[in-house]
């Protein structure tokens, strides 16, 4: 009885060298290509993310001050990008540190003419209970350079955020 191998073959199968070198390089082309999309995405949702923390912070400072009718000190730091809240009887204290891909660029009004003061320089605003509130704007910038404003609107009392061209 001779032996015969059923459904054996001597062909091997597989994939060659070659094949997997054009399917790898096909698929770092790919990658090649969505990165700056991804990466410019990611950069505008850390934007947006932080200027919607800066508008929750606000909101929790003016409500303090309107609320518990205690002054609030609303301090601002472009050097270290870090925005502190805190009442005069130190019962309230907030600290609202942005993320390392995001910082402020300018914080609004400017000084008087006559006030000198580096940029860098802490500001420092006062929300007083009942009184009006200051029209404070926070500019904020991402590593590609995409800007937004995150500003208090002095009538209305509400922090709002909006995108800068």
């Amino acid at each position: 009885m001779p032996t015969s191998s059923v459904g054996a073959t001597n062909k091997q199968a597989g994939v060659t060298l070659i094949e997997m070198l054009v399917v790898v390089l096909l698929i770092a082309l790919l990658a090649g290509l969505s990165y700056p999309a991804v990466a410019s995405g990611v950069d505008s949702l850390r934007l947006r993310s932080a200027s919607d923390a800066i508008v929750a912070f606000l909101n929790t400072a003016l409500d303090r001050a309107d609320r518990r009718q205690q002054a609030v000190e609303i301090s601002i730091s472009p050097r270290d990008s870090v925005l502190t809240a805190r009442s005069a009887d130190a019962g309230f204290v907030r600290r609202l540190d942005l993320p390392e891909a995001v910082h402020i660029a300018g914080v609004r009004p400017g000084l008087h003419q006559g006030v000198e003061i580096s940029p860098d320089q802490p500001r420092r605003f006062l929300v007083y209970p009942g009184g009006s509130v200051p029209a404070i704007g926070i500019e904020i910038v991402n590593n590609s350079g995409r800007r937004r404003l995150v500003s208090i609107d002095p009538i209305t009392g509400v922090p709002r955020s909006e995108l800068q061209p």
